[in-house]
């Protein structure tokens, strides 16, 4: 355990970090709202309800959380459920497939589904019909149904860990007082695996009730997200844009800390382990075929956008065009895209980003957990809580609250007269410190978890033999505590660094000059060119996705059944 004082001394060091990465520019976000000329008003929060557009922006975008949120529950609940009670052929393969969604961002699977779902894509052509959008004008619909393919895996990983906690032994019970399948479902098993279920739903509303890249791409400019970049460029002119924010602010906290401290505390029964082996009922045959059907159905669904992806990578351009297939294959599109001078300057960019990023989670990632695992002060709640706040907090605000602060900075006579220290802090010239310090924050909780998690499953008796021979505490924790929990740090590691490598919101706001564009950036920018555009950005997509690919199946294979943990609010 850790003494007091050095505990102390590790508070107010990740107080103050916490402090001024994360606080600090939530408040110049609120702040820009309610304080105008040195006075405190509503008048502009009010006004952002008065606004029609605005209005309109948060009312479409509220629409379109729920309504993901509602599909992809729909997705998730039932395919977790059969997974839990039932077993059948071909199980394992349909579940692994269920997780390959994330390894897309939904805004790269928007370019194949619309190379196949398009008024001349593979569908219409397939059944011969005349250029019918099947997106729909206000393409509303076909943004509910991609982010919700992209999303469900985390409810489904959330229900699933849910779900093998419960106790096998209430089911029994319930079966002896002669209570029906569909009775446990509802008033045993539904209320236990709650808070998982709630916990999922928060998080992938939270994610789409702030999704910049899929709007942008289908040109859906009426939601909060597009309408806070559109806005941009007005931020140091107007506290309009500031208000916005602060509004998807509270939404998105409020929701958060409803499913933390409503549902999250409740365990019922739960606490201990479960006292007999749950007994799945195996199918054969024309049952085990009937099961798999939804598994077949969703998984054809979700890799759909996948799908088109890697066909418009290979299909020569304008091959691919009123026809099911390409007409005409080639590699073109990869050497065009390894070739372009954005590409290559993409590719170096998210690698330097991430890799800082990465440093910065290592160090403050096992720093936190190493507080809140292995001391005993109370204030070490409130790190654990502001650990997790990036789960709260969009990273479209984070994002916001950056180039404001930024702005700020960069603006003070002291920096202004250093030439170097105001190129470092002004995000218009170079957004790579900004950049670095948003990837780290928006990705801190999966470095903290899975350091927790190796905490809490090696014992402190082995750190303190070491403290007994006279090691200090950060002996014991290089020599003794980081070697025993080097496989759940190297998944947090790769997780890390693989969605940092894919972050969108942070990536599309942040950097605004071409030499300073990530990967998610430059495959948008690409995907605007006239021409060879959408195929240079699905060769780009391509490689994100084997490459996130590799990365998440190497954490699936460090922590197993507890990778869903690092998705749970």
């Amino acid at each position: 355990m850790l003494k007091n004082s050095t505990a102390w001394i590790l508070f107010c060091i990740l107080t103050a970090v916490f402090g001024t990465l994360l606080v600090w520019p939530v408040l110049r976000v609120i702040g820009g709202g309610f304080y105008v000329d040195g006075h405190f008003t509503a008048e502009y929060l009010i006004g952002v309800f008065k606004n029609p557009i605005y209005a309109e922006g948060l009312w479409n975008s509220f629409k379109l959380a729920l309504g993901s949120t509602i599909l992809a529950s729909l997705f998730a609940i039932p395919l977790a459920w059969l997974s839990y009670t039932y077993t059948f052929r071909g199980q394992k393969i349909f579940s692994a497939l269920l997780l390959v969604p994330m390894v897309l961002p939904p805004f790269v699977g928007a370019i194949g589904f619309m190379q196949i779902l398009g008024p001349y894509g593979a569908l219409n052509a397939l059944l011969g019909c005349g250029p019918v959008d099947w997106f729909g004008h206000s393409r509303y619909f076909s943004i509910i149904l991609l982010q919700a393919l992209a999303f469900y895996p985390i409810i489904y990983l959330n229900v699933s860990a849910s779900l093998a906690n419960v106790d096998p032994a209430l089911d029994e019970a319930a079966q002896n007082l002669g209570a029906g399948a569909a009775t446990i479902f509802r008033r045993i098993t539904l209320p236990l695996v709650m808070p998982g279920l709630f916990a999922g739903c928060t998080l992938v509303f939270i994610a789409c009730f702030t999704e910049l890249g899929t709007p942008l791409m289908l040109n859906y400019s009426r939601c909060a997200a597009v309408q806070v970049y559109d806005a941009l460029k007005e931020i140091s002119a107007s506290p309009f844009p500031y208000a916005l924010v602060t509004v998807v602010l509270i939404a998105s906290v409020t929701l958060y800390s409803i499913s933390r401290f409503a549902f999250g505390r409740k365990s019922y029964a739960m606490q201990s382990k479960a006292t007999t082996m749950k007994n799945t009922q195996h199918l054969r045959g024309f049952k085990g075929i009937l099961i798999l059907f939804p598994f077949i159905i969703v998984t054809t669904l979700a890799l759909l956008p996948h799908t088109g992806v890697i066909l418009t990578s290979f299909s020569e351009p304008g091959s691919w065009y009123k026809t099911v297939l390409p007409e005409c294959f080639s590699t073109v599109n990869y050497e065009e895209a390894l070739g372009h001078s954005m590409t290559l300057n993409a590719i170096k960019n998210s690698l330097i980003f991430s890799s800082l990023a990465v440093v910065f989670n290592m160090v403050f990632g096992v720093l936190v957990a190493w507080l809140v695992v292995r001391s005993r002060i109370k204030g070490r709640g409130i790190i654990d809580s502001l650990s997790m706040v990036p789960l709260a907090v969009p990273g479209l605000v984070m994002a916001f609250g950056y180039i404001s602060l930024s702005r700020y900075l960069s603006s003070l006579p002291a920096v202004a007269s250093l030439s170097w220290l105001h190129n470092l802090l002004d995000i218009r010239e170079n957004p790579t410190l900004f950049l670095v310090i948003a990837y780290a924050v928006r990705r801190l909780p999966y470095m903290v978890r899975a350091a927790a998690a190796g905490l809490q499953q090696t014992s402190v008796s082995l750190e303190e033999a070491g403290a007994n021979l006279g090691a200090s505490p950060f002996v014991t924790l290089r020599r003794v505590t980081l070697p025993l929990i080097m496989a759940n740090l190297i998944a947090g590691v790769l997780l890390c660094f693989a969605f940092s490598m894919l972050e969108v919101s942070d990536s599309l706001m942040l950097a605004q000059k071409m030499e300073f564009y990530p990967i998610t950036k430059t495959i948008f920018e690409l995907f605007q060119l006239v021409g060879i555009g959408r195929y240079l950005a699905a060769a780009l997509g391509v490689w994100a996705m084997v490459f996130l690919t590799v990365t998440i199946a190497g954490s699936s294979l460090l922590l197993g059944k507890k990778l869903g943990t690092l998705f749970r609010a």
